[in-house]
């Protein structure tokens, strides 16, 4: 039976975003980004060990 090759997320961290430049959409980050060429890639913050805020 096929399978689902390729259809799970993958998070990396510890990458840099070295250039932005908005008038050709481009973002230039520093660091391997796994998938095939022409994929999606969703750049978000990561940041680690923040104390929650008390409500």
């Amino acid at each position: 039976m096929p399978g689902h090759l390729g259809s799970d997320h993958c998070t990396m961290q510890n990458l840099r975003v070295v250039k932005v430049l908005p008038e050709k959409n481009l973002l230039l980050v520093k660091g391997a980004i796994p998938g095939a060429n022409g994929d999606d890639v969703i750049v978000r913050s990561a940041i680690k060990g923040q104390p929650k805020a008390a409500k």
